[in-house]
């Protein structure tokens, strides 16, 4: 990194790499899948990179499979997967090692609403239960309904931050959704500047 550190979980990214990453579960916006794998045999690699085998993961690989409605599957090569289901897969594999952080860029990328409204309620059960969840996203609904504490990056760099009501005082709109305050805190175009754009 440029400047600053990252500790996760009480493990520095520098100084313990390793642990710090045995801390998190990580869903990328484009996560690369062995297509030749089973889903089952995915979830099974997955874990064993956590150091994990034996009849417990077995158990927690159904219990993953089971909560996406994926056990149809899990004995199916993931390239014949949709991309709604390689995103579950994927998912699962994030949880497989139950790690106290989980990362997730862009959670609702080919999901059904179904599977959508199952994860923002994994992922509140998640946070009740002690974790953590640190979601990038430019659906700012999402954001504004899961999240009890946002940043608002812009340009690479974080402008704002804090709860909801903090962004609100920030933006000087006490009742604004979150799209509203983004759009102030960045400065986009005003309501006068689309209507001299595409207006008479």
């Amino acid at each position: 990194p440029d400047s600053g550190r990252v500790v996760v979980a009480g493990h520095d990214n520098i100084s313990s790499p390793i642990q710090a990453r045995q801390s998190l579960g990580f869903v990328p916006d484009r996560p690369f899948v062995y297509d030749k794998l089973t889903g089952a045999e995915l979830l099974r690699f997955s874990a064993g990179l956590y150091g994990l085998t034996g009849p417990e993961v077995e158990k927690r690989i159904d219990e993953l499979l089971d909560l996406w409605d994926l056990t149809p599957w899990k004995d199916q090569l993931v390239e014949s997967y949709s991309h709604g289901m390689r995103q579950k897969l994927i998912l699962s594999s994030a949880l497989i090692h139950r790690p106290p952080v989980l990362v997730i860029d862009e959670p609702m990328v080919g999901l059904d609403p179904r599977s959508a409204w199952l994860l923002k309620d994994v992922l509140r059960t998640f946070a009740d239960n002690g974790g953590t969840v640190l979601v990038s996203t430019h659906t700012l609904e999402l954001a504004e309904s899961l999240c009890d504490q946002l940043a608002v990056i812009d340009r690479g760099r974080v402008v704002a931050s804090g709860s909801i009501d903090d962004l609100r005082r920030e933006a000087r709109s006490e009742t604004a959704g979150l799209e509203e305050i983004f759009l102030k805190i960045t400065r986009g175009a005003t309501d006068s500047d689309i209507a001299r754009v595409v207006g008479d």
